[in-house]
Order: C-alpha cells, then sequence, then structure tokens
C-alpha cells in the first residue's frame, strides 16, 4: 500500500510516500480503507522533532492520528459486521492523553474497534474525519466552560478547525463572541460564522481592543486556542470572576499564566488535562459532533484539501499559518 513516511526530523520535505507492507488487525483492532486522514499541527510539530522526549516517535514513522474510510477486516474479538461500515476514528496507536498520533496518513490504517464511531448519513467522510479530534474536544471545552447567554466569550486561534466550532457553539447558546485570528482571511471566515467582533491579534494591542469590543468589562469566558504569548495576553482581557480554559498550543506552546493574578480576579483557569479528564465520554462527544453537524446545526469549515503524495505542501500550509478550519488528504 502506499503511505507517506518520514524517514528523519525536518521540513515538510522529509514527508516522501512509499510503499509499506499492508497492517493486519491484532486482537481488537480492524483494517480501515483509509478515504479521508486529518492533518494536525501538532503532526508538523513531531514531524520537525519537537517534543520527543513525551512522544516516543521512533524513525522511520507514518504520521496521523485520525482516518475516515470504510472497515476492511477485523481482527479477533471485533465483531465482523463491522466490516463495509463507513466510520471515523483515531488511530490505533493515537490516544487522549497519550498515545502516538501516527499511522493515519496511508492508504489502510490501524484502528481500535473501541473507537469507531460509524458515520451517519449524508457526513462525507472529510467531514467526519475533520471531526475525529475537534468535534469532541469542541463540545469538551464548551461543556466545561458552561456559557450562558449574553456572557462574552474571547476564542483566540478563532479560524482554526477547533476555533470555528466553538463560535457557532458559542453563539447557538446566546452568548457574545470576540474571535481573535491572524490576517483578514481568518477574520471574514469568523464573522461569517457570527462573531460578534473579531481582533486581529498580531497588531500589539489586540488584547486591549478585544476588551474594549465587550464594552470594557471584559470577557466572561476565554476559550485560548492558541497558547503562548498570546494565551497569556488573552488571560488579561477575562473579567474578574470569570473562567480562562487553555486547550491549545497553536502559537507552539501552552500558555505560561500568572495563575496568581488569576486567583486575585477570582478567574478560573482550566488547562488541556481539567478538561480531556477520564470522566468524558468521548464516543458520546464524538456522535453528538457528527449528529450536529449532519442536522446542519454546525458547520464543518475544511479550508484546504490534498492528495496524500502532496503531505508536504499540507504541512507547509499549517505552518505558513495559511491554513484555514481543517486541513485533510484525500486517499
Amino acid at each position: 500500500m502506499r503511505a507517506v513516511q518520514a524517514s528523519e526530523f525536518g521540513g515538510p520535505e522529509v514527508l516522501v510516500v512509499r510503499e509499506l507492507p499492508e497492517p493486519t488487525a491484532g486482537p481488537g483492532e480492524v483494517v480501515v480503507d483509509v478515504a479521508a486522514a486529518d492533518v494536525m499541527f501538532l503532526d508538523t510539530r513531531l514531524r520537525s522533532g519537537w517534543g520527543t522526549d513525551f512522544f516516543a516517535i521512533e524513525l522511520p514513522y507514518v504520521p496521523g492520528g485520525a482516518i475516515a474510510g470504510v472497515v476492511a477486516s477485523v481482527g479477533p474479538g471485533v465483531d465482523p459486521s463491522w466490516v463495509g461500515k463507513r466510520v471515523s476514528t483515531p488511530t490505533a496507536a493515537s490516544g487522549i492523553g497519550g498515545g502516538l498520533p501516527i499511522g493515519g496518513y496511508a492508504e489502510k490504517a490501524l484502528a481500535k474497534a473501541d473507537t469507531l464511531v460509524t458515520s451517519p448519513e449524508g457526513l462525507t467522510p472529510a467531514q467526519a474525519v475533520a471531526l475525529t479530534h475537534d468535534g469532541r474536544t469542541a463540545l469538551a471545552v464548551f461543556d466545561r466552560a458552561a456559557v450562558q447567554p449574553g456572557e462574552w466569550v474571547l476564542i483566540t486561534a478563532a479560524a482554526g478547525g477547533l476555533g470555528v466550532l466553538l463560535i457557532q457553539l458559542a453563539r447557538a447558546a446566546g452568548a457574545n463572541v470576540v474571535a481573535a485570528a491572524r490576517g483578514a482571511t481568518k477574520l471574514e471566515l469568523a464573522a461569517r460564522l457570527g462573531a460578534t467582533a473579531v481582533v486581529d491579534y498580531s497588531a500589539p494591542d489586540w488584547a486591549s481592543e478585544a476588551r474594549a469590543a465587550t464594552g470594557g468589562a471584559g470577557a466572561h469566558v476565554v476559550l485560548d486556542g492558541a497558547g503562548g504569548a498570546l494565551g497569556e495576553a488573552a488571560l488579561t482581557v477575562v473579567a474578574d470572576g470569570g473562567r480562562f480554559l487553555g486547550y491549545g498550543a497553536a502559537a507552539g506552546e501552552f500558555a505560561t499564566l500568572d495563575r496568581d493574578d488569576a486567583t486575585a480576579r477570582g478567574v478560573t483557569v482550566y488547562g488541556l488535562f481539567d478538561i480531556t479528564g477520564a470522566d468524558v465520554d468521548w464516543q458520546a462527544l464524538a456522535r453528538r459532533a457528527q449528529d450536529e453537524v449532519a442536522a446542519g446545526r454546525l458547520e464543518v469549515v475544511i479550508g484546504q484539501t490534498f492528495p496524500l503524495g502532496e503531505a508536504h505542501r499540507a504541512h507547509a500550509a499549517i505552518e505558513s499559518r495559511a491554513a484555514v478550519g481543517r486541513t485533510l488528504l484525500t486517499v
């Protein structure tokens, strides 16, 4: 089968299509004929050699932690009725709070039977795979944020795959949204999806502008997908007594927050592991996200797709900050 493999760490050019042996499903596993594979910012970071102390990537490897397609075969202990079903799923090696996002950039990939989500009618493989990580994570973040009607919500990295879902969820809950992103194209997308105000966080005074958009009182809730210095600045926009949820690192790293200041102002801070706890029913969230999209209540924004053989272009688009919404590979 064809698969994209990285045999060394480096730039996007290290991603090369090779002929590799087809995978065989082990106990509790299935093989999926891949129609679409998700491309994450994390994929680009790992390919560059970042994070090897936490993600034990062994070279050579096939990137990609989420896929959609049709179940081709099942391993021992798996219900054979899965064969032929349209599914989306993390890859077998991937996992919440652990595992490795690998194995997905291929014509066939392994998955665990326990993580399979059947795709409802009307949902394309591209939509399904775009929701595999972002759909359930958006709902987990939003449920923890407990956004109320009339509240002001600041969302950073608002034009990314997760951000665009959070804009829609917040607006559907009756909240006012300040969307922060970089560049006119991303801000136009946020406005189209219902953001009350948009702020370009490439401007040095963007945090002051975001606070001004709330009428000066600050945001009741900040949903921070950017991290880094952007996330640190976003904390200053939270109103006293508000909530700050930091779940992303689109800026390159998670935000280093002044928690003493937050505590003094009565701001509740939730980190990634507060949101992705063991009590979260990820399968239920995944099904709920798919149902919302299939019913037309939630829009998946797929900004760019590339054929399997152009995975290097997908990585380059993400690293250039030109990507909008989700980035996918089609097989």
